[in-house]
């Protein structure tokens, strides 16, 4: 490694951790006068190149690391719950710590309100985990009320976490627990059922936090010695029985699970299929689509009708995951009909969770490499359009605008009216405002879809500041960033007081239902104080 390199790191080492001092107007600008680092060329290929740093270093004052007190951690969180962690829960609970112990009450209120109106099972284990691990009572006695009502599979989680991330499990979260198994040992149909679907998560939780069982859970569990009155003792006569209609008969009296079921069935028919699907609820019809497939399913026609019915009892049920009927196959591997049923089942069930009544700009970003930005606007114009109640503007953008407009409200009329727009050329965000000027598009917030890079006059802010000059409206922006983004664009409406919120798309379109209650809210200033005053369950004493 050369020394003329070395002595460059050293200079810029000791400049980024020289404190500077700005206590007036003068002074800031004198700390930015900053001499331009000349990068020196490398010989060794394992050393990385320098990166010119003249142009980072002129907005030194603007990027100095802030502390847990300067952060914006509300927006953090918020952001954080527009994305699905897949089990990867490691990636949301440093922010979720942050805010419980920054701001205790807000977290305690988000944490309610989420498991009330969230969708993702994730962030619902990661906020009951806080909960029960927090040095609150408040928050411990929500906690310990909140757990009572997962599945136990959840509660499993919840527990695992603790102890893999928080590195504790206190002893009221035991008594949660103890108390959550014990009521269920008192109603064995509940015992039963609980055990039936999640028996390695009941065992787990029996073992791992050493909760003595009574002597029926433990003959089920641990002793493989199920009473006759047990569906455990049942499921050992499924795997039993000879005849298809022996099965079907056992099935169909007792409601077995199919995902359980399915393991203890030797060979299965058309009558066994038909007992098995009309046990599930439409939310396991949805889960288990492909398995039903595969088992030949689709191509009775009987069959076909029943699993029919199912998904369209889906569309009014208050317990199906709104983009899970479609985000979870492969249209392809459907026929039509289906795939229609399941985007009927979509639709219906994001226009339960609110309905938008501010006109809306959605700017979509197709300049070059916003491949991922063209997709995330289809799908936003088709979940806004299906719950707007005002008017919806449609723009893509490079350097040019172009307008899109759908012949229907559904995701498919939105792919058909996508279907010519390819991600290239420059970009100018300020291209499709300037053009809603000229027309008379009067919105109340502009939703972007983008990675802020606006390079190419008309600029966003500038066309912004034009649009309402003329229009004499100020509408709200909300910048949805995709890729590798940049803040140029909320920087500069930051210093023309413009509200703008931001959050970060991290590629799991599964998420997207969660923007609608920010979206059909007049303010994120409305969306907290709803927060705020859901009330924190109490534990009974």
């Amino acid at each position: 490694m050369s020394r003329t390199f070395i002595s460059t790191l050293k200079t810029l080492w000791d400049f980024l951790n020289t404190p500077i001092p700005f206590t007036t107007t003068e002074a800031r600008q004198t700390a930015t006068e900053v001499p331009t680092l000349e990068a020196t060329p490398i010989v060794e290929p394992i050393v990385p190149p320098v990166v010119p740093m003249s142009n980072a270093l002129e907005s030194i004052p603007e990027v100095q690391p802030m502390n847990a007190s300067e952060r914006d951690l509300r927006l953090e969180i918020i952001n954080t719950l527009l994305t699905t962690p897949h089990r990867q829960l490691e990636t949301v609970a440093e922010t979720h710590k942050l805010m419980r112990d920054v701001d205790p009450i807000f977290y305690g209120h988000l944490a309610v309100w989420y498991n009330q109106n969230g969708d993702v099972r994730d962030h619902k284990e990661v906020f009951i985990a806080h909960l029960l691990a927090s040095q609150l009572v408040e928050h411990r006695n929500a906690g310990y009320t909140m757990l009572q009502a997962l599945p136990p599979y959840q509660v499993a989680r919840v527990v695992d976490f603790m102890k893999q991330k928080l590195g504790k499990v206190p002893r009221s979260t035991r008594t949660a627990v103890q108390q959550y198994l014990r009521q269920r040992e008192a109603n064995p149909v509940q015992f039963d059922r609980a055990t039936l679907r999640a028996r390695k998560a009941m065992k787990h939780l029996y073992a791992s936090l050493h909760i003595k069982p009574n002597a029926r859970a433990n003959a089920i569990l641990f002793a493989d010695q199920p009473p006759e009155d047990s569906l455990a003792f049942v499921l050992k006569r499924l795997a039993k029985a000879d005849s298809p209609l022996d099965q079907a008969q056992i099935i169909v009296a007792h409601k077995l699970p199919y995902t359980t079921a399915i393991g203890a069935i030797k060979q299965l028919t058309p009558t066994v299929l038909v007992a098995l699907i009309d046990a599930m609820s439409p939310q396991e019809i949805i889960n288990n689509l492909k398995s039903l497939k595969a088992r030949g399913a689709m191509d009775n026609p009987d069959v076909k009708a029943l699993i029919d019915r199912k998904l369209d009892a889906a569309v009014s049920n208050d317990r199906v995951a709104a983009m899970k009927a479609t985000s979870a196959i492969n249209p392809a591997d459907f026929d039509a009909d289906t795939v229609a049923r399941l985007e009927a089942v979509s639709n219906e069930q994001i226009k339960r969770r609110g309905r938008i009544t501010r006109s809306t700009g959605l700017l979509v970003d197709k300049s070059g490499s916003m491949t991922q930005a063209i997709e995330v606007g289809k799908r936003l114009a088709a979940m806004i359009s299906g719950i707007s109640e005002a008017d919806l503007y449609v723009y893509a953008f490079d350097t040019l605008p172009y307008e899109i407009k759908a012949d229907g409200p559904e995701l498919s009329d939105w792919e058909k009216a996508f279907r010519n727009i390819t991600a290239n050329n420059a970009t100018s965000i300020g291209a499709p405002v300037a053009a809603m000027e000229k027309r008379s598009q009067i919105v109340d917030q502009f939703i972007i879809v983008t990675d802020e890079g606006d390079n190419t006059n008309p600029y966003f802010l500038e066309a912004y500041l034009s649009y309402c000059k003329t229009h004499k409206v100020k509408p709200d922006v909300l910048i949805i960033r995709v890729g590798s983004y940049c803040t140029l664009v909320e920087d500069a409406l930051k210093a023309q007081k413009v509200t703008v919120d931001t959050l970060v798309f991290s590629g799991d379109y599964y998420s997207l239902p969660n923007l609608i209650p920010i979206l059909a809210r007049p303010s994120r200033l409305e969306l907290l104080m709803e927060i705020l005053d859901v009330a924190l369950p109490q534990r009974a004493a």
